[in-house]
């Protein structure tokens, strides 16, 4: 049975708010056996047709907000890439991120302690010129590996705006409303989110480099990824926690 998470718990004991923009999604189908080295084993793989997903995700965080004090300047906007799958925990589906890029020291250095989510610092670039939006990005971080690990490319919609319906892929891989880390002990955390329905565009992307995944010994398919672009929506966390094994 799948267990979906509960909107009224997050809206009451939400405490920080995030304003996300101008998304590209990014994904590509791989074995579940190539996914599950990399995933605690308390995480059940999440599939779709039997396949497990790899997701890259780059976005512009137009804000954060934490509740009870006004917007903060260190808390400035900024660009952000992670690599993500997607898993259950005791039938309730979520997000795992294998890593997190973001050039803002204040957002990895807290996010490692607090959500105990994989940031690294990397230098991000991004443009955007209204129908088209580039990113380029090197990892700097000292606890990356010595080969280079970033991204350049650049992409834009290329339909209508929709929302996806129930059942479908489009659905599957974006309206996802936990996230899942784990401690340096071995430790499951969950921390809920709640926002409105993506509003969701195909997309077109030419990706000129892409390392992002070469730190997890494995390579993305030779195919063309799955692509939506969303111009974004405004979320709000909960507190993390420890969940119960």
């Amino acid at each position: 049975m799948e267990i979906l998470h509960s909107f009224q718990d997050v809206s009451k004991n939400w405490i920080m708010k995030q304003s996300w923009r101008n998304l590209l999604f990014a994904h590509w189908p791989v074995p579940v056996d190539v996914i599950r080295p990399l995933v605690p084993k308390a995480l059940q793989i999440d599939t779709f047709e039997r396949y497990a997903w790899i997701g890259i995700v780059m976005f512009v965080m137009d804000g954060i907000f934490l509740r009870g004090l006004p917007r903060l300047p260190l808390f400035a906007k900024f660009p952000e890439i992670n690599v993500r799958t997607y898993v259950k925990y005791k039938g309730k589906p979520g997000v795992y991120f294998l890593s997190l890029d973001a050039p803002h020291w204040a957002t990895y250095t807290i996010a490692r302690k607090w959500y105990r989510l994989p940031y690294f610092y990397s230098e991000i670039h991004a443009w955007e010129n209204r129908v088209e939006f580039s990113y380029n990005s090197v990892r700097k971080d000292r606890k990356s590996p010595s080969s280079p690990v970033g991204f350049d490319g650049k992409f834009s919609a290329s339909s209508e705006v929709y929302f996806a319906e129930s059942g479908t892929l489009d659905h599957w891989l974006t309206e996802r409303y936990c996230l899942y880390s784990i401690d340096a002990k071995g430790n499951i955390f969950c921390g809920e989110i709640d926002h409105s329905p993506w509003p969701l565009h195909r997309a077109e992307a030419d990706i000129y480099q892409n390392t992002l995944v070469s730190p997890f010994k494995f390579d993305l398919p030779k195919i063309t990824p799955f692509l939506h672009f969303s111009p974004g929506v405004d979320s709000i966390f909960s507190n993390i926690k420890r969940v119960k094994e």
